[in-house]
């Protein structure tokens, strides 16, 4: 949710961006993994954008990622391979205060090369630049601001001078998801306006994959009571801790621990069973 949040803002506000990382508003496009000679990994939080001088690559980060390094050499070489006369910056941007190292690890190095690309941990950057900018805005409460409360109320009036209905909405579902971060929900909804946010395709889309979520995870709730009551008729009373292990299987697992359950004919199958399958 937070990756797509980041796409989107770094997408649809690509000038505002490339005024923050390249120090001018240049016109940035949208470029394609596929447009790269080899399979991209992780592509839905991958980044690209080009101009005709630039590549910007950008990852955000909630947490470390320890193949970080790599895969920002990685990419390196592959926009080379495409685009070998063109400048290429590369921004790892962590979004929530880490104390890993990781979060300062700007080389990727074996022996024979080295490639360095830049952090930026965005609770360091100062405040104001992210109010001054509507494709910025949703960032500003993640900054080295002492009231992120506060951050967020500006946040909502600088929405409101959005001219555009389509883009006020759209800003205003990303600084929401995005505060999630570090702010209650409920508090959020006060200060944004709920209705507002609700016309976003940001929000529209987050609303849908939670809902997939949801789906799910009800599916798995129902298999896991039908599994327990079968368990239940057909060897007896089932243990507390053996109810927990059946409660912690996968969607297929608890399928397969169905079709399996048939033939058991005391608990000890289950246990067996659990101990050849559940940490397949």
């Amino acid at each position: 949710m937070f990756d797509s949040t980041c796409k989107f803002l770094a997408e649809s506000f690509s000038s505002d961006f490339a005024s923050w990382l390249l120090g001018e508003p240049i016109s940035l496009t949208q470029l394609s993994p596929s447009e790269l000679s080899l399979e991209p990994i992780r592509a839905d939080a991958l980044i690209l954008l080009a101009s005709e001088e630039y590549i910007v690559h950008l990852e955000f980060q909630t947490e470390p990622d320890p193949n970080m390094p790599f895969r920002m050499a990685d990419y390196r070489l592959r926009v080379y391979r495409r685009f070998p006369h063109k400048q290429m910056k590369q921004v790892v941007i962590y979004l929530t205060p880490s104390t890993s190292e990781l979060v300062c690890q700007t080389t990727f190095e074996i022996p024979g090369m080295r490639h360095e690309f830049e952090v930026i941990r965005l609770w360091e950057q100062p405040t104001q630049p992210f109010l001054e900018s509507t494709g910025l805005l949703p960032l500003a409460v993640l900054t080295n601001t002492p009231d992120q409360a506060q951050t967020l109320r500006q946040v909502a009036e600088r929405i409101n001078f959005v001219p555009e209905m389509r883009v006020q909405s759209n800003v205003a579902a990303s600084a929401g998801i995005l505060a999630g971060l570090t702010l209650k929900r409920d508090f959020i909804n006060q200060v944004l306006r709920k209705e507002i946010m609700q016309q976003s395709v940001i929000y529209q889309e987050w609303r849908e994959e939670f809902l997939q979520e949801g789906r799910e995870e009800g599916r798995q709730e129902g298999e896991q009571s039908l599994i327990l009551r079968q368990l239940t008729r057909r060897i007896g009373d089932i243990s507390p801790e053996l109810q927990s292990q059946v409660q912690a299987l996968s969607l297929d697992q608890l399928e397969a621990l169905g079709e399996a359950l048939l033939d058991f004919l005391e608990p000890r199958d289950l246990v067996d069973w659990l101990q050849r399958n559940r940490l397949e």
